[in-house]
């Protein structure tokens, strides 16, 4: 079961969910819209390998915007921090972005229960984009979770900003 945007609100205001900075005027009928960060990720290694951590540079968007050019692949994030020990998030690109030739978060959608931060949204472009820190990129819809909850304590808890892949960790 979804939640409508005034559930969202109401659990928002109950402590239930965890937007912030919260803006109601970002609730739609059955999400929440979330914006760009400041920062993107862009791996510098040629290859990445899962065993190894990968080498990467931290690109802040300036305010008139970064071109992300065709083919080219990016890890963003939300300005938002997000979360809920008692709602599923899911992410979601907003149809406009995706139409622009974005594509964000074409998997890894399923934010897991207890996990609270900063999501890391992987952008890819299929023509060339300009991006803007703070514009509204993707949003997030809550489910209600069936069964015995089990919190969320992995290696992404409280992210800041974009998170390279962690993947190097589970070979150890």
């Amino acid at each position: 079961m979804i939640l409508s945007g005034h559930k969202i609100i109401e659990e928002v205001l109950n402590g239930k969910i965890n937007i912030s900075p919260f803006t109601e005027n970002n609730v739609t009928t059955n999400s929440y819209d979330v914006s760009l960060g400041e920062n993107l990720i862009r791996y510098t290694d040629e290859v990445i390998d899962p065993k190894k951590k990968p080498n990467y540079e931290l690109i802040k968007i300036p305010k008139e915007g970064f071109l992300i050019e065709k083919n080219a692949f990016f890890l963003g994030s939300t300005l938002e921090e997000i979360g809920s020990n008692h709602y599923v998030p899911i992410l979601h690109a907003k149809s406009g972005t995706a139409r622009s030739g974005l594509f964000v978060h074409i998997t890894a959608d399923l934010i897991d229960i207890g996990s609270v931060g900063n999501l890391t949204l992987q952008m890819y472009s299929t023509l060339p984009v300009i991006v803007y820190p703070h514009m509204k990129i993707a949003q997030v819809s809550f489910w209600v979770p069936t069964g015995k909850i089990i919190l969320y304590e992995g290696k992404y808890q409280h992210s800041k900003g974009p998170q390279i892949s962690k993947t190097s960790m589970d070979f150890k």
